[in-house]
């Protein structure tokens, strides 16, 4: 409805009567929500206004704003936006989509069934005309509306075939175009009136008192040079996308270097190269600082050359305490071996086009396992997608194209905001080949892939 550009008709601030009869209408639209939660949607006195807007189709719409639209009227029905899901996520039945189909809803297409992601424990019970939230997988806040085109028995009857629900808005569309909204109260004007009074001396927009006390935006000049010379900054993108079907692979693996972090019990053997307790260093560099160190001390055995002498520094840093007076000399493998065994392991991220990034520990590899499920069904279950910059949605979504089996996107168990791929079958070819052939991650930070079915053997 929203996905072409629409004409306001009017914009004025809401009277306090029709405050108080839309206070009504969302109570009787919305039973669910509770007297506390009406009056902090349709707040008393902050400011709250009233457009009227016509579609590019030509439907009139009334939407009311509160600094973002919160909810829109459409011929005597009131529909809430995703601002307001965002707020009051369990107001409407929530049906699951994949990242990759928020593009075509904001298009204006309609959410088809196919494209519906069923969770474990199965979809929302609706009967067909019921308003419903659509959100993506991975991610609970809801970004579209929708009126269900058939009943929940209906769709499965159906086998989630043919249209699934009529969408009226999106995130992302013109109701709520991206970018920031304007904070008057933030801002050097402090006062709305202030703002347009600058407005129209600017000659941005014309503003009259339509009736006594309230004034309107009664025109624009979107040909302004203020206006026309306004870009929005682009977002800087939080994590890379992965495309399928086109020409040009999107993702890029990240470099990932082991690091060695200087503890404290190690500080002193350190401390002369200028690194002190948590310092991260690479491998080579805690060789050369190690090797220097014993030959600034004259710790290199003279009869042999292979042999490193212990100072009481050295034997602090690498001996067990049972070693401290039987041990006096170490080869030279054996001193650098046991200086990395007690330095904290640590590694670096680096992203294309972002800085690196260090954490402590080590990356955990991307991790293929097969489970059984009911009827002694086997499943591949991928973990670990996110620290190596892929979104598992969006894994999913190529994967069951590729292995044309259906997917399913669940929290990963005892991980905190990490979510698994689930595939139905035994595909871990399938999945090997995406991430070292196509993503091109080194096998090194893959496990699980030597479970991959045999040929001539039945997945």
């Amino acid at each position: 409805m929203f996905a072409k550009a629409f004409r306001v008709k009017s914009n004025t601030a809401i009277k306090g009567s029709d405050r108080r009869k839309l206070r009504t209408d969302v109570t009787s639209a919305f039973p669910t929500l509770g007297t506390d939660q009406v009056s902090e949607l349709i707040p008393g006195k902050e400011e709250l206004n009233v457009m009227k807007l016509y579609t590019h189709k030509g439907v009139a719409v009334t939407v009311y704003t509160s600094g973002n639209p919160i909810l829109f009227e459409l011929e005597k029905n009131l529909y809430p936006t995703v601002y307001t899901l965002w707020s009051y996520p369990d107001l409407l039945p929530t049906f699951t989509t994949w990242p990759l189909v928020l593009e075509k809803l904001v298009g204006g297409a309609d959410l088809m069934l196919p494209g519906l992601v069923v969770p474990p424990a199965g979809l929302p019970q609706v009967q067909k005309g019921n308003l419903c939230a659509i959100a993506l997988v991975g991610n609970r806040a809801p970004v579209a509306i929708g009126v269900a085109a058939m009943s929940t028995a209906e769709m499965l009857t159906a086998g989630l075939k043919g249209k699934g629900f009529s969408v009226l808005h999106t995130y992302q569309d013109h109701l709520c175009p991206e970018g920031r909204q304007l904070d008057i109260k933030k801002s050097s004007y402090k006062k709305l009136s202030k703002f347009l009074q600058h407005m129209q001396q600017e000659e941005i927009v014309q503003v009259k008192e339509l009736s006594k006390g309230v004034e309107s935006i009664v025109a624009v000049d979107w040909k302004h040079p203020r206006i026309t010379s306004f870009v929005i900054p682009e977002p800087s993108p939080t994590s890379q996308t992965v495309q399928e079907g086109s020409g040009e692979q999107s993702y890029h693996p990240p470099d990932i270097k082991p690091l060695y972090c200087v503890p404290a019990s190690m500080t002193l053997l350190f401390q002369e190269s200028g690194h002190k307790k948590g310092s991260a260093l690479e491998g080579s560099e805690v060789r050369m600082i190690v090797i220097d160190y014993a030959k600034k001390n004259d710790l290199v055995d003279a009869s042999n050359k292979n042999l490193v002498k212990l100072d009481p520094i050295l034997c602090d840093c690498i001996l067990e305490k049972n070693e401290q007076h039987t041990v006096v000399k170490l080869p030279w493998d054996s001193v650098l071996s046991r200086c990395f065994e007690r330095m904290q392991p640590a590694y670096q991220v680096t992203f294309p086009g972002q800085e690196p990034v260090v954490k402590k520990g080590k990356i955990c590899p991307i991790d293929i396992t097969l489970a059984q499920r009911a009827s002694n069904k086997k499943v591949t279950v991928v973990r670990n997608l996110e620290a190596y910059g892929l979104d598992p949605g969006s894994v999913a979504a190529v994967l069951q194209q590729r292995c044309q089996a259906s997917t399913t996107v669940t929290p990963a168990p005892g991980v905190k905001d990490s979510l698994q791929v689930q595939i139905q079958g035994n595909q871990i070819h399938h999945v090997g080949r995406l991430l070292l052939e196509e993503y091109r991650l080194p096998q090194k930070h893959i496990q699980g892939l030597e479970k991959a079915p045999k040929a001539g053997k039945k997945k």
